[in-house]
């Protein structure tokens, strides 16, 4: 990709002060019993572990993979499962760690597939949501930060497999080419 521009939305101290506050929330919600976070690959891994961290109880982890993106900017539409979990999640409370809510293509897909396997609640917390761009309902119970539709890399996310590591949530701005 040759002169893409960056421009900082969410800056990593607010990140991660946004996050704190939600591991307070998340905690105060769920004082007692099985609490597992479900992280969805690769973007929510970053989110994730910091999330983990900023609890105030002990939660299980686990993670799976599912995907509607290609390497470009708009989703295929197409769900796939890349990695199932390693973990049953009957009679648990169940918290699905997601970067992103975008189209709710991919949430509502997997909170279908999950509510199968009988925990005993089932909730999302996405550090971002962009609900001007959801074609499918899915109730997000904890939200980090409400954006505005704009394509945006770091802190997990990525435009085809780059960006994932910057420390702030930024905005792509004029690819010249698309991978």
């Amino acid at each position: 990709m040759k002169d893409s521009k960056l421009r900082v939305l969410l800056p990593a101290d607010r990140i991660q002060a946004r996050i704190r506050e939600m591991g307070e929330e998340i905690s105060r919600d769920y004082p007692d019993g099985n609490l597992h976070f479900i992280c969805i690959l690769k973007g929510a891994c970053f989110f994730l572990t910091d999330l983990a961290r900023a609890m105030k109880r002990d939660v299980f982890v686990d993670f799976m993979g599912i995907s509607t993106y290609g390497k470009g900017k708009s989703t295929s539409g197409e769900v796939k499962v890349t990695k199932d979990l390693d973990i049953s999640l009957e009679g648990a409370d169940v918290l699905v760690v997601e970067d992103i809510v975008d189209s709710g293509i991919t949430l509502n897909y997997l909170m279908h597939v999950l509510e199968q396997r009988k925990p005993k609640s089932l909730r999302i917390a996405a550090l971002l949501d962009k609900p001007e761009r959801r074609v499918r309902t899915v109730p997000v119970t904890y939200v980090g930060f409400q954006i505005p539709d704009q394509f945006v890399v770091g802190y997990g996310l990525d435009y085809a497999e780059k960006y994932r590591n910057l420390d702030d949530i930024c905005v792509l701005e004029g690819p010249e080419e698309e991978a």
